[in-house]
């Protein structure tokens, strides 16, 4: 009797352990494995968003302003008087000239070193004057011979425009006209060519930094120049807050007209 009622109450607990074991840790398992599963993907997002909030951040210091606000650039000075390659190769009107001798189509944008008066002596009183050269008297003839040399100046003048066209010079050439164009446009009236200004220097850092930031987008292994990028953006925060300390209003003006915003400058620069 005993016997038997040790062996049912055996046969209970044994059942019983196998029925808990079969389903409550089997459950609580996989609840364990999703909540892991879960905290995994928590953990990769958190980093995802570190990294994004680390790019934006580093993209802010050496842009100058927000993720999404490129309209501040594209409307300050510094960006309207530079020229790009996409501006460069566009299909921009050609600029007429008149001259005696016809009109003549010049390339939207001279060379570098041609200014309004080199452009004005080469096409408007050179070709004349050239085409005056051979006539010592007059005869029957002197019409006829002055309009077609007239004629021939003008076929110079045209493949002359050609020649001195921007798009035919290099990655220099362009960076020099873009230098002199920014230097212009941030000296004093008195003196158009201070490049030792404040204002000049950080404009021309700006253009360095832009182009420099473009070609880390496409090259990103360049650990070299990624070095000399953060040295330059640094060395533009330091002549700004230089220009701070100098002339608070100077400061406050050049901000808009390089794109910046003040606390892109100021503080601490993570490149």
């Amino acid at each position: 009797m005993l016997k038997s009622c040790l062996v049912n109450v055996s046969q209970a607990v044994a059942s019983s352990s196998r029925s808990s074991f079969h389903t409550s840790a089997i459950r609580n398992a996989r609840l364990s494995s999703k909540q892991v599963r879960h905290e995994k993907v928590s953990k990769v997002q958190a980093r995802i968003n570190r990294k994004l909030a680390f790019d934006a951040q580093r993209e802010y210091a050496v842009l100058g302003h927000r993720p999404g606000q490129d309209h501040k650039w594209r409307s300050c000075a510094l960006a309207e008087v530079i020229i790009t390659q996409d501006a460069l190769h566009s299909d921009a009107a050609p600029e007429i000239m008149h001259s005696p001798e016809g009109d003549i189509e010049l390339p939207p944008h001279l060379n570098f070193g041609i200014t309004e008066r080199s452009k004005e002596l080469l096409f408007k009183v050179l070709p004349p004057l050239s085409a005056q050269e051979g006539v010592t008297k007059f005869s029957e003839n002197t019409v006829s011979e002055m309009q077609e040399a007239m004629e021939n100046e003008k076929a110079k003048a045209i493949m002359f425009a050609k020649v001195i066209d921007l798009r035919n010079a290099n990655a220099k050439g362009l960076a020099f006209e873009n230098r002199r164009r920014c230097i212009k446009l941030f000296s004093p009236p008195g003196n158009p060519f201070d490049t030792g200004r404040p204002e000049v220097q950080a404009a021309l850092l700006t253009i360095q930094i832009r182009g420099l930031w473009k070609h880390l987008l496409a090259f990103r292994k360049d650990i070299d120049n990624r070095r000399g990028l953060r040295q330059l953006v640094h060395e533009r925060a330091k002549i700004l807050k230089y220009l701070r300390r100098l002339d608070r209003d100077r400061y406050e003006a050049v901000l808009p007209r390089l794109g910046l915003d003040a606390a892109s400058v100021e503080g601490e620069l993570v490149v």
